[in-house]
């Protein structure tokens, strides 16, 4: 199984960065890749589209407000990998009034090498995390 994970530190509070992203439907607020998405299954399982118009589903796995964490599996998608589960989670940077943001996924390519499906994956991730710091900007 590959994995990927990084991280960004944002100037503002963990709870302000996570009122923002803790949503598991809030996606489209902060994620330029995703400009839709629509929760079924009583919240559990949400439908994305992004701007090509593919279809991404993915299913809540875990979720902590206190912890400011959730975890989610892909359903289905059109990406080289399987078994695909990916965990996004704010921290307080201490001593500071700061947010570590991490988004960490493990996977098993299918199709193409280990090395290809970890640099598409941390690429989602980090312009993900990138597009998040220009959101709280605002």
């Amino acid at each position: 199984m590959a994995s990927t994970t990084t991280f960004i530190d944002i100037a503002a509070t963990p709870e302000q960065v996570w009122q923002l992203i803790g949503g598991f439907n809030s996606l489209p607020d902060w994620l330029p890749y995703i400009p839709s998405s629509t929760l079924s299954e009583g919240g559990q399982v949400r439908h994305l589209a992004n701007p090509a118009g593919q279809a991404i589903v993915e299913r809540l796995e875990a979720y902590d407000n206190a912890a400011r964490r959730y975890s989610y599996s892909i359903i289905a998608a059109p990406f080289p990998a399987k078994d695909y589960r990916s965990t996004l989670q704010v921290d307080a940077i201490t001593g500071s009034e700061h947010a570590r943001v991490t988004w960490s996924g493990e996977f098993t390519p299918v199709g193409v090498s280990e090395e290809e499906v970890i640099s598409l994956f941390h690429g989602i991730y980090a312009a993900g995390l990138e597009a998040l710091q220009q959101s709280l900007r605002k």
